[in-house]
């Protein structure tokens, strides 16, 4: 017998892919960030043959809230079977299924079921639930058809991944302290114009800014960051600039010995509609690619540049 105020829901979307490959990009939760929109970090906590564990950050009603889950995948019955081991309110208990149903061998029908309760059963916690899981649910299928139905060739041709790296002679602390306050950034960096940073939740960042680019063209970003002391920064763009679909990265800090190695990771999608626009009709989308990664190199590289002034001056 289901117990007072325990819902369940189910969204559909046809695929014009093989089963098998879109059960994979469901089964490849550290994809996540970079397929589905509301998705902004996951981490594998372990993972014992078919069964794992999760710790997870996402968006709900434009909110952000991290989670830890447990999944039992099936490849075989292209089934992946998910539970939240602790959950944020208004979320009392949460779980349900990913379903690939094969239609032909080119094509299929993925089901996607919730199931849930609110604190104390509460109407409007069932209330603010249901609209994050519609809208939610909503998103990540448009999102994962989307992402099945594309040429690879053509997705790694929009794509746009690289890394950064500083060595800094001072103490990792000071390093994690200067990008962890972003509040500061539109005093501390010649780039950053405008910052507004909220942070209800410790270690999870609502950060808007606008910055310059190389160019000196402006540009409007909002990010999701989870922080994690003295080791690293993960963050995805929800708002971003016009020449991007997806941004995510992170900032990483190692220590060896004396010294400290400050990375920047980008890992970007072009906008190929804004690819004229951007350098002109005759453009390549490697002109594009390579005009991104100079942009967002040298910002992120001014930013570490600070950061080890700011370290080294403390030693």
């Amino acid at each position: 017998m289901k117990q007072t105020g325990h819902r369940e829901v189910e969204h559909q979307v046809a695929v014009d892919a093989p089963a098998a490959t879109v059960y994979q990009l469901i089964a490849e939760a550290e994809n996540w960030p970079r397929i589905f929109p509301p998705v902004v970090h996951v981490d594998r906590i372990e993972r014992t043959g078919d069964t794992e564990r999760l710790r997870m950050w996402a968006t709900a009603n434009g909110k952000p809230f991290g989670w830890t889950s447990a999944r039992v995948l099936d490849p075989a019955g292209k089934r992946v079977e998910f539970r939240q081991e602790v959950t944020t309110p208004p979320v009392a208990a949460m779980g349900g299924s990913w379903l690939i149903e094969p239609v032909t061998e080119t094509t299929c029908l993925v089901r996607l079921i919730h199931e849930y309760r609110a604190v104390g059963d509460d109407p409007e916690g069932l209330a603010y639930i249901a609209a994050a899981v519609e809208a939610n649910s909503q998103a990540e299928l448009a999102a994962l058809k989307a992402s099945a139905e594309q040429d690879p060739g053509a997705a790694a041709e929009l794509m746009v991944s690289f890394q950064d790296t500083v060595w800094v002679d001072g103490a990792i602390q000071d390093v994690y302290d200067y990008l962890n306050d972003a509040h500061l950034w539109a005093e501390r960096l010649p780039h950053v114009d405008r910052i507004s940073l909220t942070e209800e939740t410790p270690g999870l960042q609502i950060l808007a800014m606008d910055t310059r680019i190389k160019d000196g063209s402006p540009h409007t970003t909002t990010s999701i960051r989870v922080c994690f002391p003295l080791g690293s920064i993960v963050y995805k763009q929800i708002g971003l600039p016009a020449p991007l679909t997806v941004h995510t990265g992170y900032w990483q800090l190692t220590e060896h010995g004396g010294r400290v190695s400050a990375t920047s990771q980008h890992t970007a999608v072009l906008n190929a509609a804004y690819i004229p626009t951007m350098l002109g009709p005759d453009a390549t989308t490697a002109q594009a690619r390579a005009h991104i990664q100079d942009a967002l190199s040298t910002n992120s590289l001014a930013t570490l540049g600070h950061a080890k002034e700011y370290a080294e001056s403390r030693r």
